[in-house]
């Protein structure tokens, strides 16, 4: 079985020896082999050292469904430990909430996709902790979808936001380790970063070749499955299809009302099918987008995740639904994660001309051929802060 980063301080405490008085960076996936939390692991393990809780987007119980809906900062019912909302009136660590701080350690649950925002929150820990000269100690877990497969376009940075911090592909191939290392070095961050390395995981293991448990990250990442098609289905987030939230399989259903599950199918590039069956499904979301209505679409069933490339199929599918209802789809209205000034589509994409070429109706194949440099340039510069084999 893989030994997290959080195992590993349990087993061998004397990695946390010179940590001083630390802070947590967690959520309620934060847990052990055993489904023990984080702060009360480390609590009991170094008494009087945990002196401050961190929370991501959704909050560090996870209770916040949605985009853009803050929590208020907290304290530990048991620990009597403050907890600091890191998605409130402010993103980033203030110095007041790293005041007497020696250290921040960072044990999340990443799901391996660039507009996963708990890697920007982290990110931005790590900025502040330099300017308070305070070190930073990853917990490494593992990346559930593998760290072999990189796909997309590598990011324009004139479309930087909190889904995307630096030029990084959609699916980047890291664990949150590996990934902060690569923020901290490749864009001169400066923070003085460890990361604690997992042991026993290699690039090519999904989360369940693991033997961890899965914890939902976050309240519409319910399942390893979820994680499997979401570098591809997060991309609905800004259109009005259903991306199935508001349903117990949320991004693996999707759909609209104006659907016609069939000519989508026989409209769709054959190639971007590889690895996935669609089953026409109906659904009437609970919440969010078409709340209440009865949407037509489909469950993506993925039948071989190595085949499978969940970027290349939700654009595919944007393409064929853009060409049947040129009139129909539309793209959502800003803001979107703190972005006023650009269309979600643009900043969940990365790149406004990926839109454009699609509403000009161009092959995804023949866009995937153009950003292979890029993509190349990325996979070249991502392997010097390679960990595990």
């Amino acid at each position: 079985m893989v030994l997290t980063g959080l195992e590993r301080i349990s087993r061998e405490p004397d990695l946390l020896a010179d940590a001083g008085r630390f802070g947590l960076l967690y959520n309620q996936a934060s847990v052990d082999s055993r489904y023990r939390p984080a702060p009360e692991l480390l609590a009991e393990a170094f008494p009087g050292r945990l002196v401050a809780l961190f929370g991501p987007q959704h909050g560090a119980g996870g209770t916040e469904q949605d985009n853009m809906i803050e929590t208020d900062h907290a304290v530990h019912p048991r620990l009597g430990v403050p907890i600091f909302s890191l998605y409130s009136g402010t993103r980033r660590p203030t110095p007041k909430m790293l005041d007497g701080l020696n250290t921040v350690l960072v044990d999340i649950q990443d799901v391996g996709t660039r507009v996963y925002t708990f890697a920007t929150t982290a990110l931005y820990l790590m900025e502040a902790a330099a300017e308070a000269d305070i070190s930073v100690i990853v917990l490494d877990r593992p990346n559930p979808v593998g760290g072999v497969q990189v796909e997309g376009n590598v990011l324009d940075f004139s479309y930087a936001s909190f889904v995307g911090p630096h030029p990084i592909p959609m699916r980047h191939g890291l664990t949150l380790g590996e990934l902060l290392t690569l923020y901290n070095e490749a864009y001169s961050v400066g923070c003085r970063l460890t990361v604690v390395p997992m042991a026993g995981w290699t690039r090519g293991s999904y989360f369940e070749e693991t033997g961890l448990p899965w914890v939902m990250p976050s309240p519409n990442m319910p399942l390893v499955e979820t994680a499997v098609v979401y570098p591809g289905q997060v991309i609905l987030e800004g259109t009005n299809l259903s991306e199935g939230r508001g349903t117990t399989r949320p991004f693996e259903l999707f759909g609209a009302p104006f659907l016609e599950p069939h000519r989508v199918l026989d409209t769709m590039e054959s190639d971007a099918l590889d690895g996935v069956i669609l089953r026409e499904a109906v659904f009437s979301p609970t919440f969010n987008k078409w709340c209440g209505s009865q949407c037509f679409g489909f469950q993506a069933h993925v039948t071989d995740r190595r085949r499978f490339r969940p970027y290349r199929f939700s654009l595919a599918l944007l393409a064929a639904i853009l060409k049947l209802y040129p009139d129909r789809l539309r793209w959502s209205d800003p803001p979107y994660e703190y972005v006023h000034d650009k269309l979600p589509i643009d900043v969940i994409l990365g790149d406004a001309s990926v839109r454009t070429d699609l509403e000009a109706g161009r092959s995804v194949l023949d866009m995937e051929r153009e950003w292979q440099p890029a993509l190349e340039a990325f996979r070249d510069l991502s392997s010097k802060f390679f960990l595990y084999p």
